[in-house]
């Protein structure tokens, strides 16, 4: 890594900014912190299940759950805040701490204790988001700023190829998981409204000198980000370098079916212009790892690489996946930062292809 803490050190103001949600965007943040740069995470704010949800309903609350995954990505403030911050709550819990999985009574059960300590931070700070992710940040120590893609409550929607619409993040979502069979594409994402973007996310948008976009859920993580209004327009018009990050494994439900190059369409597509470069995985997996996987009907993206050169610029490619002690396939951390940033650097050669 030396070769990119000193292009990091020579670039100390060099503003990098992620676009995406869930936990896709965890592998380059986690080691962006590393180096000199000045990073700002905008998040998704489609969420609409789990402990987000509950603190929607009971306090009115704009999702929480992606904020706080970045925050904890940005942490520098060691082991013990991030686990605390990640920590979930046994579900059945009550008020009084013994309730038990039959439980229906309101409590803090299946709420992560990062999410309720930003909510407390939010009363705190009189209701304003933003004050009370800056105060998370300073708890945590983060190298970075944490930005919500917008301060609106919105709800996602996905029109479907037979003419139906599903309601809801978590519905699209999951909607793989509550059917194996074989189901109908998605035609389109958009939000109930229009939705103005965070003040803050433009500006640090239009400032950037590199844009990251994904990894993540094609659908539910990375393109409601671009729905927001005036998001993918500043996009286009930033004169930073446009860098998208494709998934490694296709999701059932959402992107049945899609090589890289689908991917890449849709990311343009709703973006109205293109990326300046595309990082891909080239393909490799365990066999074993491949089978377990496609029981859950997800399987490798193919780099259709000639494909993808006929939509951008520049395509890299590498072996980028690390497999975590819990066998799920990730991005490596270092091995992707460097293909984002660094893509042509002769001290650590990818394979790189430009038409």
């Amino acid at each position: 890594m030396d070769a990119l803490h000193r292009s990091a050190h020579r670039q100390p103001g060099k503003r990098v900014v992620t676009i995406g949600g869930g936990t896709g965007p965890f592998a380059v943040l986690s080691n962006l912190k590393r180096y000199a740069f000045a990073i700002t995470a905008i998040v998704t704010m489609a969420d609409s299940g789990g402990s987000s949800r509950r603190l929607m309903d009971e306090f009115g609350q704009l999702p929480l759950g992606d904020l706080r995954q970045a925050l904890v990505a940005l942490s520098r403030n060691g082991v013990l805040w991030r686990d605390v911050f990640n920590f979930r709550f046994p579900t059945g819990l009550n008020p009084n701490g013994n309730g038990h999985p039959e439980s229906n009574a309101p409590g803090v059960g299946g709420h992560s204790l990062g999410n309720l300590i930003i909510s407390a931070l939010q009363e705190i700070n009189g209701g304003d988001l933003l004050l009370a992710v800056q105060d998370a940040q300073e708890l945590l120590e983060t190298a970075g700023d944490v930005l919500p893609v917008t301060l609106a409550h919105t709800t996602l929607y996905a029109e479907l190829e037979d003419g139906s619409t599903i309601s809801g993040e978590t519905n699209i979502d999951t909607r793989g998981l509550k059917d194996r069979g074989p189901l109908p594409a998605i035609r389109r994402i958009y939000l109930d409204d229009r939705t103005p973007a965070c003040p803050q996310a433009i500006r640090a948008l239009r400032r950037a000198d590199v844009i990251i976009i994904g990894p993540g859920d094609l659908y539910t993580s990375i393109l409601p980000n671009l729905v927001v209004q005036d998001i993918a327009q500043t996009i286009r018009e930033s004169e930073a370098e446009k860098v998208y990050v494709c998934n490694l494994m296709t999701k059932h439900g959402e992107t049945d079916g899609f090589q890289a190059f689908d991917f890449v369409r849709e990311i343009h597509h709703y973006l109205g212009g293109r990326v300046d470069r595309v990082i891909l995985h080239d393909g490799s997996f365990p066999e074993r790892l491949i089978e377990s996987y496609a029981e859950q009907l997800q399987h490798p993206v193919i780099p259709d690489v000639a494909r993808v050169q006929e939509l951008v610029p520049e395509v890299v490619v590498d072996r980028l996946t690390a497999i975590g002690t819990d066998h799920f396939v990730r991005h490596d951390p270092e091995r992707l930062v460097r293909a984002v940033l660094m893509p042509g650097n002769s001290e650590w050669p990818p394979n790189r292809w430009e038409p």
